[in-house]
């Protein structure tokens, strides 16, 4: 069988042409002006004019500027720390962030005993004053 063969058993009935003269007199069973009365006439489903009011800008108008800095707390730095020191390096190589170029910051929940040098890490001045009562310094 191939698909130039197949045919439809069910014969399509064709819509009456309506508007075009005839037996139908003066408006061919149109009635008078009006939508419907046209041709070539469409009515709109009410669907399409709920979704034609609804605003079209998209997205969130009140995105921050920057992104966000990682955060770390005064008790999670012990296990990052190397020779006394904290750097962005320091945390790409133990796997804390990702890329260099992101913001961290230390904030200060818990306790330091340890004295620790940071570096190019920004510091909330909590953290900062536990960290210089450890002994430690900020840069």
């Amino acid at each position: 069988m191939q698909l130039h063969i197949i045919s439809n058993k069910l014969k399509k009935s064709k819509s009456k042409r309506v508007g075009r003269g005839g037996k139908r007199g003066t408006y061919s069973g149109r009635g008078q002006k009006g939508q419907r009365a046209r041709s070539g006439h469409r009515i709109r489903p009410a669907e399409r004019d709920l979704i034609q009011r609804l605003p079209k800008l998209r997205g969130v108008k009140n995105k921050p500027k920057s992104l966000r800095p990682f955060i770390l707390n005064l008790k999670d730095l012990d296990r990052f720390i190397e020779d006394g020191k904290l750097s962005k390096t320091i945390l790409v190589k133990n796997g804390v962030i990702k890329k260099i170029s992101q913001s961290v910051k230390i904030l200060g929940v818990g306790e330091i005993t340890n004295p620790i040098m940071i570096e190019e890490i920004y510091v909330s001045e909590k953290a900062k004053k536990k960290i210089e009562k450890a002994g430690g310094s900020v840069q």
